[in-house]
């Protein structure tokens, strides 16, 4: 891992969900000390003015709560899928979905907000 003195968070490892007028990005990041934590940001186009701009949201989450933060959306998203909408055809949006890796632990970046 590389030296990290002069940078407070270094981006360690990235994925980007596009999701309609959406886009999410998983972000793993350093801190000064190498210990490690998740952002996760939501990203929106709006108009504004004369051009655009992004509208972003972002969560930390910090490697003690992984485990309970996955839980959580897995009963979440399964109590949706089985209790609520237990008809709706979920399988429908898989090959839709775009999953990227857009950066590596070596340091290689293409993280583009588009």
């Amino acid at each position: 891992m590389e030296d990290n003195k002069d940078n407070e968070k270094v981006e360690i490892y990235s994925k980007r969900v596009r999701a309609g007028k959406r886009t999410y990005f998983f972000d793993v990041k350093s801190t000064r000390s190498n210990d490690y934590y998740l952002t996760i940001t939501e990203s929106m186009r709006r108009l504004k003015d004369d051009g655009f701009v992004y509208e972003k949201h972002k969560i930390f989450l910090y490697k003690e709560d992984f485990d309970k933060f996955l839980e959580a959306l897995k009963e979440t998203v399964d109590h949706v899928k089985t209790d609520l909408m237990p008809e709706f055809d979920f399988t429908q949006f898989e090959s839709k979905t775009e999953v990227r890796e857009e950066s590596d632990i070596t340091g290689n970046s293409d993280l583009r907000w588009d």
